[in-house]
């Protein structure tokens, strides 16, 4: 079995668009009908997350994809990511796949990472409307294309674009259940027990250019960021 984590809070507008593409992507051909579990990890949720869940669940069925979801209340993406792995491990899953509930997967984005045959695969990310940033969009979209490394080889590290195999998982210790950068503390620890990485861009995904971002010190929080120091250097510039 193969086994996907998403953390979620308070995602009941995102989430839809995360699952419908995880379903066609888990139904790759390539996977030759392997079972797929979805695992959600509802965290500290007070919106209709979890309605999102029920009906989904209801309405679509499928013979080789399960879906479920868990809560946990500490609002620290690395403990719902950790406990999510602990309940697909616990069913028997031997690849674990991690995206974020603001992101969608391409339809070979699990075939993908299993076809690059190590144990660990770091994925790159895109972003296709920066439209949420309004009169910023035109910068972040330059510099995004100018400072990101969108290509095979590259080093970043995403939890939206993330897959380990189980055994090298449980061998450096799982995520940490920390607010943020949880995917870099897991990826330094799957260093040090010589996992092998393969740092590709092609499992695909295009998360988004949100302005609530989730994690603080996350992606859409760089993206903040980037904004600040945009706009606070215009500011500078034009003081008399």
């Amino acid at each position: 079995m193969l086994g996907i984590v998403i953390p979620a809070h308070n995602e009941e507008a995102c989430l839809p668009g995360c699952l419908a593409a995880l379903y066609v992507a888990a139904g790759h051909p390539a996977l030759h009908g392997e079972t797929v579990l979805i695992h959600v990890v509802l965290d500290d949720c007070d919106d209709g997350t979890e309605d999102v869940l029920k009906r989904w669940q209801q309405r679509r069925q499928s013979a080789h994809v399960a879906l479920s979801w868990s809560q946990i209340d500490k609002r620290k993406v690395g403990a719902a990511r950790a406990a999510g792995a602990d309940r697909l491990l616990a069913r028997g899953v031997r690849w674990l796949a991690f995206t974020d509930a603001d992101t969608q997967v391409s339809p070979e984005w699990l075939e993908q990472q299993l076809a690059l045959g190590v144990d660990v695969v770091c994925g790159s990310v895109a972003v296709d409307d920066w439209s949420p940033h309004a009169g910023q969009a035109a910068m972040l979209r330059t510099h995004f294309s100018q400072t990101y490394n969108d290509r095979d080889g590259h080093r970043h590290i995403h939890g939206a674009n993330l897959g380990v195999c189980a055994v090298a998982y449980r061998k450096a210790g799982g995520f940490q259940p920390v607010s943020c950068h949880e995917d870099v503390y897991l990826v330094a620890a799957l260093e040090r027990i010589g996992a092998r990485f393969a740092w590709s861009a092609a499992p695909r995904v295009v998360t988004s250019a949100r302005t609530d971002a989730r994690a603080r010190g996350g992606f859409g929080d760089t993206i903040l960021a980037v904004v600040a120091a945009a706009t606070g250097a215009l500011q500078v510039a034009t003081d008399p």
